[in-house]
């Protein structure tokens, strides 16, 4: 079933992706309407996916690398259908389907077997540390998606730009916020896993680089007031570390989170 589903849910992307490229050229009503159905049906397919997963395992599914992937494709779902509601724009609703569709591609080449924990992940820290990296990169993928909406806007005197730009702003506050608990989490779970808070692990240097990319976002934005064009930049550069940090990393420089 889980594979029916998951292919479901890839057709539902693509058709998203599809309605929403016809609508920059055919703007009618009808495909205004029906743009958001793909994304409902593909929340949903996900919904039953994690449920499944969840009750087979007896447990979240968070324990790998494809359980986190699944994951953050619904939480990114969840929070681009709340930003929706104030801001609804077809460069949106594209950005954020075409986003998904190539993470859910990413995720036919990862395992999806369903496997016992490892001794390293039976912690009751499993949790609080991988559900505040999802949220966290889930708020930096939809800020990713608006910052190349901003790039794609050559009007500076659009009034929607400013929407938009204060969106990316509250966007990467959460995000950076819950990174930042992401990693102090990941440091007393390594403290009590393998004895050190620290070890410079391939995947806490990067999270480490990475948050290092969205303080300095929101320190232009405080001291040096970068608004605009320049911080969408630094949005976009902030996500593609991120990526490189969640996948990358763990195709490239295997360490202690070559499991995750």
């Amino acid at each position: 079933m889980a594979e029916k589903l998951f292919m479901v849910t890839f057709v539902m992307l693509v058709l998203a992706v599809l309605i929403n490229l016809a609508r920059l050229w055919l703007p009618v009503s009808w495909l205004d309407k029906a743009a958001p159905l793909p994304m409902y049906l593909t929340a949903a397919c996900l919904l039953v996916i994690l449920a499944w997963r969840t009750a087979d395992l007896g447990r979240l599914p968070l324990a790998n690398m494809y359980e986190f992937s699944v994951f953050m494709v619904f939480v990114i779902l969840l929070g681009y259908f709340f930003i929706r509601r104030s801001l609804t724009a077809v460069e949106f609703d594209l950005a954020v389907s075409l986003l998904l569709t190539l993470l859910f591609a990413m995720l036919a080449s990862l395992p999806s077997d369903l496997r016992p924990l490892m001794p390293a992940l039976q912690s009751r820290w499993l949790t609080a540390h991988v559900a505040t990296a999802i949220m966290a990169y889930s708020a930096f993928a939809i800020a990713f998606c608006l910052g190349i909406i901003y790039l794609s806007r050559t009007n500076q005197e659009d009034p929607s730009l400013k929407v938009i730009d204060r969106q990316v702003y509250r966007l990467v506050v959460w995000g950076f916020v819950l990174l930042t608990l992401a990693i102090i989490t990941g440091a007393v779970w390594a403290e009590e896993v393998w004895g050190n808070w620290w070890s410079w692990d391939p995947k806490e240097t990067w999270s480490l680089v990475t948050w290092v990319v969205y303080a300095a976002y929101l320190h232009a934005r405080r001291t040096k007031e970068w608004r605009g064009r320049r911080s969408a930049w630094l949005v976009v550069i902030g996500f593609l570390v991120v990526l490189f940090t969640l996948y990358g990393v763990s195709i490239l420089l295997p360490g202690l989170h070559s499991y995750a």
